[in-house]
């Protein structure tokens, strides 16, 4: 019987796993075959307090899981692929073991969306990004390139500008999806230009972007663009199949979240970017880790210390 364990191990599963550790629950994690998230595909991270020269996303994540097992947190990279949260104890099934727990911390995130076309594997954080952000600041006086139409593209675009010397949406239609307001944004803005009814087939450079190549989809025609950077803005995919039928999950798939902390299921509380698809921050969701760590934590004194429920010899 384990007293809590934590599915994740990005910044908000660890810091969920070194709160928990410090109060002597000796948490459990299943950090996933590939552990860390979304940090693991960046390079450099400048935004993360403490770090004033900045640290390598992976080198911040291997820092935070010796943290969290040195206080006692015993982290297996193993994936959870089904739970059971409609009884008690809690249960979180691995390929080889079940595991039964009074308190589940669920941190498992969320993945970008990705294009899947040749080089955006090989030069992401390269030039390739999915985190405005995150990576904007890297491209100063740089020309950039956001594909998407939406809300979320809108804001990346317009967020780039500060960097930027000029910004090229690329889209598939002819028009944006995005809401009225963020779309009229984007159009008055000066260094923010669209290019239409158009797709990348191709990142294109060695070591870093060089360019992109296009198709237009009216003519079918191929060429060439110059540019410094892609950053990819066509959504994230909540990473909650394996809780489909056992947590309230909202329209997009992600968990539902009164507070931020607890879930539709008493005892099982949620952390990071699997609920949050507004901030999406390393710091954001280890600040959720924590809270959903110290809520755990109350949650289990108080179900340890209740009183036990009369008997028929009590009476």
């Amino acid at each position: 019987m384990e007293r809590i364990i934590v599915i994740g191990s990005g910044p908000a599963g660890l810091t969920a796993a070194i709160y928990a550790a410090r109060a002597n629950l000796r948490p459990l994690v299943l950090a996933g075959g590939l552990y860390g998230g979304q940090l693991m595909l960046t390079t450099d991270v400048e935004n993360y307090p403490g770090f004033p020269e900045g640290i390598l996303g992976p080198d911040l994540m291997t820092k935070l899981r010796e943290q969290a097992e040195r206080f006692g947190a015993r982290i297996l990279d193993v994936d959870a692929v089904s739970v059971d949260f409609t009884r008690s104890p809690l249960v979180v099934r691995t390929e080889e073991v079940e595991h039964d727990a009074k308190s589940v911390i669920v941190a498992t995130g969320a993945s970008a969306r990705w294009l899947g076309i040749p080089g955006e594997e090989k030069l992401r954080g390269r030039g390739v990004s999915s985190c405005a952000t995150c990576d904007g600041a890297f491209f100063k006086e740089r020309h950039i390139v956001v594909v998407g139409g939406g809300d979320s593209a809108m804001e990346e675009a317009l967020f780039l500008t500060r960097f930027g010397r000029r910004v090229t949406v690329v889209h598939r239609r002819e028009s944006l999806r995005a809401s009225k307001i963020m779309a009229e944004r984007a159009h008055a803005n000066p260094k923010v230009d669209f290019i239409w009814n158009t797709v990348v087939e191709r990142v294109l450079g060695d070591e870093h972007v060089t360019g992109l190549r296009l198709r237009n989809l009216r003519d079918d025609s191929l060429y060439d663009f110059d540019c410094d950077a892609l950053f990819v803005a066509i959504g994230h995919t909540p990473n909650t199949a394996v809780f489909r039928g056992q947590l309230d999950l909202d329209d997009l798939g992600y968990v539902r979240s009164p507070d931020g902390v607890s879930t539709s299921v008493e005892g099982v509380f949620v952390a990071g970017d699997v609920y949050d698809h507004r901030y999406r921050q390393a710091i954001t969701a280890a600040g959720s880790g924590c809270k959903a760590a110290m809520d755990a934590e109350k949650y289990l004194e108080a179900l340890e210390f209740a009183a036990p429920p009369l008997t028929a010899a009590d009476l």
